[in-house]
């Protein structure tokens, strides 16, 4: 379901339409000690910094610019005083990508960067989580999806689908058979308007029919082909 286009459209593309997805974990460990020292520890602060600055390089210096990638950090995690450098800090993050090629090349990127750490004295620890495949959706499938939208809906109301480096657990489906997922629009009215996942999320529930009725008719026209 899409809160951002209104109830009565519908969002149908081919091709990539979500990324493939890793969680990445990481420990960076050094030498600790009191901070009024710091020549006494390896520091693993410093450590991490230069790794938070080869990760962010990987998607502008090392990926291909026209291969979709995203390297991102969501946590930092490290110390417990003021005046004492910890042993070590945690660092975990995700990883996402359109092109299957790319996977590897992100992963091996990522252990690149953490390398650094080593070469600084330090060492370090990483382990990959694999999230899900990107999702293709296939040209014969959302073609289906777009004609029976436009019959139901009306050719103004059908729309490209908003690609983005968002994950879509559907693609895992799609490895064992074609398939396609479109967005439904569900918004247009003041309680609508939260996006995905924020606690107040709601739909308007006059899209609940339409969006039956294309899965049902696409499944027959499928039958009748």
């Amino acid at each position: 379901v899409d809160p951002t286009a209104p109830v009565g459209t519908l969002g149908i593309s081919s091709g990539p339409a979500a990324a493939g997805v890793d969680l990445w974990f990481a420990e960076i460990r050094g030498v600790g000690g009191h901070g009024a020292y710091p020549n006494k520890t390896i520091d693993p602060f410093v450590l991490a910094a230069h790794v938070i600055i080869a990760l962010n390089s990987i998607v502008s210096r090392r990926v291909d610019p026209f291969a979709p990638a995203v390297v991102s950090i969501g946590s930092f995690n490290g110390g417990f005083t003021e005046n004492v450098i910890p042993e070590s800090v945690k660092i975990t993050g995700t990883l996402r990508y359109m092109n299957l090629g790319l996977h590897k090349e992100l992963r091996a990127e990522i252990q690149r960067a953490f390398e650094v750490a080593r070469t600084l004295g330090g060492d370090y620890t990483l382990k990959f989580e694999y999230g899900g495949p990107p999702m293709i959706n296939d040209i014969h499938v959302s073609a289906m999806i777009e004609e029976v939208g436009v019959d139901l809906l009306g050719r103004e109301n059908v729309h490209e689908l908003h690609k983005s480096m968002g994950a879509e657990d559907f693609g895992a489906f799609m490895e064992h058979a074609p398939g396609a997922m479109y967005t439904l629009g569900t918004g247009g009215r003041p309680e609508t308007e939260f996006p995905l996942h924020h606690p107040r999320f709601d739909i308007d529930e006059r899209a609940l029919p339409l969006g039956t009725a294309v899965l049902v008719e696409t499944a027959l026209r499928f039958l009748r082909a």
